[in-house]
């Protein structure tokens, strides 16, 4: 492939930021004449929380702003609360993050039902949409099911004989 020459002055936009008149963002990027430590603005006021806000251990104060709309409750909260016992960086603490986000769907089910509302599983998993558009998978998650709930249940049938 042989190397060709590119005219700068014919590419539009080209050099945009070279001007640091015009780059919004000069004064935070150009840290070269400036003698102060860092941060040079105060840090705004923290929110303050109503609920239960896990924190992780590796921190040791809340960040400024945070989500307070779904606080952690029932058998998924215990185990986020268990979970944030753990350092981010073991497996623990993210394997039971997951697994309290499995219950939590369970819960909600269950919270669903108790309040009389009928849950639409089919709809709310996207199934409708996977069957138009991804027929293939879908047909193969489905067989799969299938062939799980079979071989448990000849699983189960065997060990209670």
């Amino acid at each position: 492939m042989p190397a060709t020459v590119i005219d700068p002055s014919r590419i539009p936009g080209w050099g945009i930021d070279a001007d640091p008149r015009n780059d919004p963002t000069y004064p935070m990027r150009d840290r070269s004449r400036d003698d102060s430590p860092g941060m040079n603005w105060s840090r705004p006021p923290l929110q303050e929380p109503d609920v239960e806000v896990l924190r992780s251990i590796e921190h040791n104060r809340l960040p400024a702003v945070m989500g307070m709309s779904t606080p952690p409750r029932g058998l998924s909260g215990a185990i986020r609360r268990m979970a944030f016992r753990y350092s981010e960086s073991q497996w623990a603490h993210w394997l039971m993050l997951m697994g309290a986000d499995r219950v939590n769907v369970v819960e909600g089910l269950f919270q669903d039902l108790r309040r009389g509302k009928i849950p639409n599983i089919f709809a709310e998993m996207g199934l409708g949409t996977e069957l138009k558009h991804n027929r293939k998978n879908f047909l193969t998650r489905l067989v799969m099911g299938f062939a799980t709930a079979f071989v448990l249940a000849f699983l189960l049938t065997a060990w209670l004989d």
